[in-house]
């Protein structure tokens, strides 16, 4: 029975190392679409209002 357990305990060891060890090779992609594309459009509608009211001066 003693040598099931130590079996077992090196076998977990390993297990363990592998587990932890394992690790992504990268981030994951952060999506930039919302945000950035309120951000742009409204950025737009104030250059094309700035533009009229330089116009119409």
């Amino acid at each position: 029975m003693n040598t099931l357990y130590k079996s077992l305990l090196v076998l977990g060891a390993i297990l363990s190392v592998t587990a932890v060890m394992a690790q992504p090779s990268a981030p994951p992609a952060t999506p930039i679409d919302g945000g950035l594309g309120l951000l742009l459009a409204g950025g737009a509608a104030y250059g094309i209002k700035k533009l009229k009211e330089k116009k119409d001066k």
